[in-house]
């Protein structure tokens, strides 16, 4: 038993059954010297006070943050002092964790990591409430090399549409990935996406049923997003729910330490990377993805490529469409049907039959 232990039931005893301080301390083995000391080590309460006020703006952070954070601002101190502060202060957090069963075999599915920023994105939808009790989505885009936070959108009713717009939008700031990691959700399988990743040579990623471990960090992000903003603030409407992400995402990019980075920041860790964000060259075109030009068999007359005006005079189906694999991103069927739908309405009636798969 500690000394501070000991001489808080000392003095309890003299309280409550009215005995000396000696025989208290006889009986509870303790020196009285020891049991009248008074401690001369500096309390810190300058820093205890900086603990309590950090601690109060970020509730959601433990004691190890809380440390990278004081040391930003110049406090001198480790992080076993922090801990031994912020649990000497009650801050001390109790989050409940999952129970692992034993007999659950964890399936780590081997996935080829990013090796630099903006090569693989990840895309994600969160729901919560409104004051009024209307639902709210929020669209979250994630960098998986850099951590980054390039979205936030927050809507009521966001579509395909809407997933492309905000796209587009990232697209002309940033540039194009190459692959883009998302759900089975309704918005990720739509046509219109389907379509927006084939012209901008992006494959999407679509992760397995029932297995959100194959897309990890648009995971940890939507978590740290419901646990930092959503569960923190109330929302009287769109606008200002759009406000306030926008505001929690640019603390989250430039002053929120992320431990799997080495406690930087996401833009700090991209800019010593030597990948800040910046507006890409266009690609090549990937040998495995052809367009529907070179999917034309030559002219019998000239022998060159004919043009789209005389597709109908001899495209052929049957030829086209096996020259599609079938992928993960899904575009096969897609691009094919994209390729006869415009001849479809262009031909007469008599020729519109030969077009039947």
């Amino acid at each position: 038993m500690k000394p501070v232990r000991k001489r808080a039931l000392a003095g309890y005893l003299e309280k409550v059954f009215g005995v000396s301080e000696r025989r208290a301390c006889q009986v509870l083995k303790f020196a009285r010297s020891s049991h009248r000391y008074q401690s001369i080590a500096d309390r810190q309460n300058e820093l205890r006070m900086r603990l309590r006020d950090l601690a109060a703006v970020r509730v959601s952070y433990g004691y190890r943050r809380l440390h990278v954070l004081l040391r930003r601002e110049g406090w001198l101190v480790n992080a076993k002092r922090v801990y031994r502060l912020y649990t000497e202060e009650g801050l001390t957090m109790r989050r409940k964790r999952p129970r692992r069963r034993v007999s659950a075999a964890r399936r780590v599915v081997s996935q080829p990591k990013p090796k630099r920023s903006n090569e693989s994105w990840s895309m994600d939808f969160v729901s919560d409430q409104l004051y009024s009790g209307h639902q709210l989505r929020v669209l979250t885009i994630v960098d998986n090399f850099s951590r980054e936070s390039l979205a936030l959108k927050a809507g009521q009713s966001l579509r395909g549409d809407d997933v492309v717009a905000v796209l587009n939008q990232l697209v002309a700031e940033r540039g194009a990935p190459k692959s883009i990691k998302v759900d089975n959700g309704s918005e990720f399988t739509s046509k219109v996406l389907d379509q927006w990743a084939y012209w901008n040579k992006v494959e999407l990623d679509f992760s397995r049923p029932g297995k959100p471990t194959d897309n990890p960090f648009i995971e940890s992000f939507n978590g740290r997003l419901r646990e930092e903003c959503l569960n923190e603030n109330w929302f009287v409407s769109v606008v200002d729910a759009q406000d306030k992400l926008d505001t929690w995402r640019l603390d989250y990019n430039q002053h929120r330490p992320h431990s799997s980075l080495g406690n930087m920041t996401p833009e700090a860790y991209a800019k010593q990377m030597g990948s800040a964000p910046c507006m890409a060259s266009p690609r090549p075109p990937s040998p495995r993805k052809q367009t529907w030009e070179s999917l034309i068999p030559p002219g019998p007359e000239t022998g060159s490529t004919s043009k789209p005006g005389n597709l109908s005079s001899h495209l052929d189906p049957k030829r086209v469409a096996p020259q599609f694999s079938r992928r993960r991103d899904r575009t096969s069927p897609l691009v094919a049907w994209r390729l006869v739908s415009p001849i479809r309405r262009r031909l007469p009636a008599s020729r519109n039959s030969l077009l039947q798969l």
